[in-house]
């Protein structure tokens, strides 16, 4: 039986930018996904620590300092608020996960990972 298990999980990225006029997703800057071991399209689970909102999206790849909410997720934060994102992956019996953690500053870069 797999079971989800965190892989990563990217603390404080601060949200640069909105825009309703897209499908859906959250954009994170390339060099805070890499630290992660995160790829485009991965599936994420949201968290606003501003307004204690969840939601499950989708990553793409932003440039250098921008953390973007597309889409439907774009109505559930503002520009300003802090969020923390969690990727999981699916483990078998005997796996175990040593999940990275990567802390942003308010400019979305890596301060800290470990």
């Amino acid at each position: 039986m797999l079971r989800p298990f965190l892989q990563a999980k990217i603390s404080s990225l601060v949200v640069t930018e909105k825009s309703i006029a897209y499908e859906g997703s959250l954009g994170v800057p390339g060099s805070v996904m890499e630290k992660g071991g995160l790829s485009p399209g991965q599936l994420v689970l949201v968290i606003n620590l501003e307004n204690g909102a969840r939601f499950e999206t989708y990553l793409i790849e932003e440039p250098e300092g921008i953390s973007s909410l597309r889409g439907g997720a774009a109505r559930l934060g503002e520009i300003g608020d802090r969020l923390l994102v969690m990727a999981f992956a699916w483990l078998g019996p005997g796996e175990s996960s040593n999940p990275k953690v990567i802390k942003v500053d308010e400019r979305n870069r890596v301060v800290e990972t470990s």
